[in-house]
This record gives C-alpha cells, structure tokens and sequence, in this order.
C-alpha cells in the first residue's frame, strides 16, 4: 500500500507547487506592471515613498519569515540592514560596481552575518534571542565610532553615496526618483516571488512544524537548528537587500537610520500587516511610510509645538497597535480575508448555501 501511494502523494505535492508557482509568478507579473503604471502618475515625492516602502519591504517580509513563520524573535533586523547599506556604500563609491553587483553583495555579506546570528541564535529562545538581537541592533551600529573603522565608514556623519543615474535611452529629463522606485519596487516584488514560492513548499511546512511544536518536529525527523540557522539566514540576506536599496534611494549610509528605532518599527510593520503573511508586510510597510506624512499634516493643521509633533508618528504607531490587534488580531491582512468573506457568508454572491450543497 506504501508504495503504491508514496509516488501518488509525492505528486500531488509537486502538482501543487507548480500550481502555486504559476500563481505567484502571474501576481508578480502583475504587480510590476501596476506599480509601472503607478510610478507613472505620481510625483517626485510620491516616487520616493515608494521606493522606501519597497525597501522596507523587503526587510519586513525576512522578518515575516523569521518570526512569524519560524517562532524566532529578532530586534536586530535593522542591524542587518545596516550591514547591506555600508556594503553597498563601500563598493559604490570606492569599486565602482555596477548596481546590480552592488545588491548582490551586500544581500551576500549580510546572510553570511546571519549565518553567524543564527549559530548563536538557534541555542538561545523567548527572552533570551530577543535580549541577544536587541543587543545586535544598539551595538552593531555603534561600530561607525570604532577609531580603526572611523575613517572607512566615515563615523557617525557616514558615507554620501553616488546615486546611479538612470540610463541614457530614459532620457535626460528622466526624473531620478522614478528610476529608484522602480529598482526598488522590482527588488521587493523579487524577494516576495521567491519567499512565496519558499515557504509554500518543504522548507515553509518545516517552519511551521518548528514554530507549533519544536519537540514535535523533532521527533518527525525535522532538523530544528538547521532550519533555525537557515531562517536567520533568509532574514538577514532579506534585510541586507533593503539596506542596499536605501542607500540607493537615500544616498547616505549613516549609523542614525539604523537604530533601534527603526528596528522595532520593522517588528510593528509586521505584527501590525498580519503575523506569517507577506502580504501582511506590505501593508505594514506602507504604514511606516506614510504615517510620518499624515502625522506631520495633522502636526501642522493642528499648530502642534515642535516637540509633541515629532512623537506624534510614535503615538500613532501605538494607537493603531492597539486596535488592529483588539479588533483584528490577525493583523491588516486578516482583516482583508474576514472583509473579502463577508460577502460570501452574507449570501450576496449566489445566496446561502445549504449543508448538502456545501458538502
């Protein structure tokens, strides 16, 4: 009987991850086709939040990854981001590579860091891994004021970094900040085409097998540390590509983006879009983004001094914290699902169906 249904089941299993690669690679497809379109209609300020939410996508969704698909807590994913910055820095400015060598290597550099977090990581749980990448994210960058690295990395006022200017065949009016959203944009649709299709397969079941019931997956036969090491990994090489990219759009790799600060603000994106989805951190990275704008009209429409304005985008963060996860504790992208079925249990698309109809 086993080895009549093995190779049927194990097909099965194949059927359906080219079925769900198919999907994955059409959405991809066409959300670059929409943010094309987008990127046309807006402004130059418009462009710029959208490539830094792209980037911060990408260093939300290997967050997603990590916690809430693998159970691993990390305040460090800043850090990580500041690694692939100075990677990109240093090889832009004194190497002259070409951008796309540039990525590459600072998502290389970074998920070698990882690799090391992660041998550390997978001994350590609960309090104490977030205790250890808590102290990753406040003492790495630091690193900048080291007397030996001051001159290389260029201190606490960092590195200016040369922008690539868009190709000539755009034209010379080509406005800059178009060209870094769409770099940008296509970078963070590249890593959510790839996270996808890896957590729908093998490597995404194992995850979760590890984050319900590490003794249970162990006895399964599921290597927890190695899995453990290698979600360390997926984050840190997910994180170093978002840091490359802000030192694109940015222009600047200073220790000052890359405090704790913007650490705990990656965690929130992700709790707040919805726990294991990435879709989830898309929304959540919007949120990062256009909060501060909102917070700085209503700062300026209500005359708030310059002091209660500035911690305005924090207690705004927080507010909404608290009622997404009262009103909806599977965060944005949950509420999406419950919203998007509501119809369908309302009746409205055909109507109740009865218990034989639904069997």
């Amino acid at each position: 009987m086993t080895t009549v249904n093995e190779p049927v089941a194990t097909r099965a299993w194949e059927g359906l991850f080219r079925l769900t690669a198919v999907r994955h690679t059409a959405a991809a497809v066409l959300a670059v086709f929409g943010l094309y379109l987008l990127s046309g209609v807006l402004g130059p300020y418009r462009d710029l939040q959208l490539a830094q939410a792209a980037y911060l996508v990408c260093a939300a969704a290997g967050l997603t990854v990590l916690t809430g698909l693998s159970g691993q807590i990390s305040l460090g994913q800043g850090a990580f981001m500041a690694v692939g910055a100075y990677t990109a820095a240093l090889l832009i400015n004194h190497l002259q590579w070409p951008l796309a060598a540039v990525l590459l290597a600072s998502v290389v550099v970074t998920a070698a860091l990882g690799l090391i977090v992660g041998l550390a990581a997978a001994r350590l749980r609960g309090p104490y891994l977030a205790g250890a990448t808590l102290a990753l994210a406040v003492g790495l960058p630091s690193l900048v004021d080291y007397q030996p690295l001051t001159g290389l990395l260029g201190g606490q006022n960092g590195l200016s970094v040369v922008s690539s200017p868009p190709p000539a065949a755009l034209g010379e009016t080509f406005p800059l900040e178009r060209w870094q959203a769409w770099i940008a944009c296509l970078c963070a649709v590249i890593t959510l085409w790839l996270l996808a299709n890896l957590t729908h397969g093998g490597f995404g079941r194992s995850l979760r097998a590890v984050r319900d019931d590490e003794v249970a997956a162990a006895l399964s036969g599921i290597r927890v540390a190695r899995l453990q090491i290698l979600a360390f990994v997926v984050a840190a090489a997910c994180a170093g590509l978002g840091g490359g990219l802000l030192a694109f759009v940015t222009t600047l790799a200073a220790p000052g983006a890359f405090g704790l600060a913007l650490s705990l603000q990656l965690v929130t994106a992700v709790i707040l879009g919805g726990l294991g989805s990435l879709s989830g951190a898309v929304w959540g990275s919007l949120l990062l983004v256009l909060v501060p704008s909102w917070a700085a009209d209503l700062g300026g429409a209500a005359h708030l001094s310059h002091d209660v304005a500035s911690n305005l985008p924090l207690a705004i963060y927080g507010l909404v914290l608290i009622l997404v996860m009262i009103a909806f504790p599977g965060g944005m992208q949950g509420a999406f699902r419950r919203f998007l079925a509501l119809p369908a249990s309302m009746g409205i698309f055909g109507g109740h169906r009865t218990t034989e109809e639904r069997k």
